[in-house]
């Protein structure tokens, strides 16, 4: 029986330094991850549409409509007056919306697209892609899809920042338009959800991953 406890022991020994030990380097990746990604995009992003250079295509990066309870998501919101905005400038020609759309019942480029026509921007300036189902995905079929090596990307700050970097490694030339975050408390587990998507941006990389659909390619005017 002591020889077993022993045994016991040692293992929740070596078990417990192990578990020390991975949580010690999950929290340098993740703040290797942030800290890279957030320096990458210095020089690169901006809150001030008159001061944001002007491209063809914009880039308008997707989430839910609506929260818990058919309520608003303000991410959402701020995004499509973001690109209204940089439209209604002159800042971009075109907007191209990268969303989520694996279930009949849920279409965020279909809802994005409506809102959009709704603040003024013309249904033939207005490209939907269907399969941009994370951000990585997103930017790839941008540039392998879609055909643009030159765009801004429009989202919150933290998301540009992501978008950028992976726009970077894919040698793209890329400007990020900041919508309006979001300071609501509720958004904790959206900043933490981020957090660790920065540390798989880097696993992605790595292993070339590629995105779940590219398709034909579609011709933006």
């Amino acid at each position: 029986m002591k020889k077993f406890k022993k045994k016991i022991y040692k293992y929740f020994k070596i078990l417990s330094f192990l578990s020390i030990v991975l949580i010690i380097l999950s929290i340098i990746a993740i703040v290797y991850a942030d800290n890279t990604i957030e320096k990458s995009a210095k020089g690169l992003l901006y809150s001030d549409s008159d001061s944001i250079k002007s491209n063809k295509v914009g880039l308008l990066l997707g989430t839910s409509k609506y929260i818990a309870r058919n309520r608003t998501n303000f991410f959402y919101k701020y995004r499509i007056d973001a690109a209204i905005e940089l439209f209604k400038k002159g800042k971009i020609k075109a907007v191209l919306v990268s969303g989520d759309n694996r279930k009949k019942t849920y279409n965020e480029p279909n809802n994005i697209k409506n809102d959009l026509i709704a603040g003024g921007i013309p249904d033939s300036v207005i490209y939907l892609d269907y399969a941009g189902f994370r951000t990585y995905d997103s930017m790839i079929r941008a540039y392998k899809v879609f055909g643009q090596s030159k765009f801004t990307v429009i989202s919150q700050k933290f998301h540009n920042e992501r978008a950028i970097y992976i726009a970077k490694k894919l040698g793209l030339d890329v400007v990020g338009f900041n919508a309006k975050d979001v300071v609501q408390y509720s958004t904790f587990k959206t900043k933490v959800r981020e957090k660790f998507a920065r540390v798989k941006v880097f696993w992605d990389l790595f292993t070339s991953a590629k995105p779940k659909f590219l398709g034909e390619p579609v011709h933006i005017k």
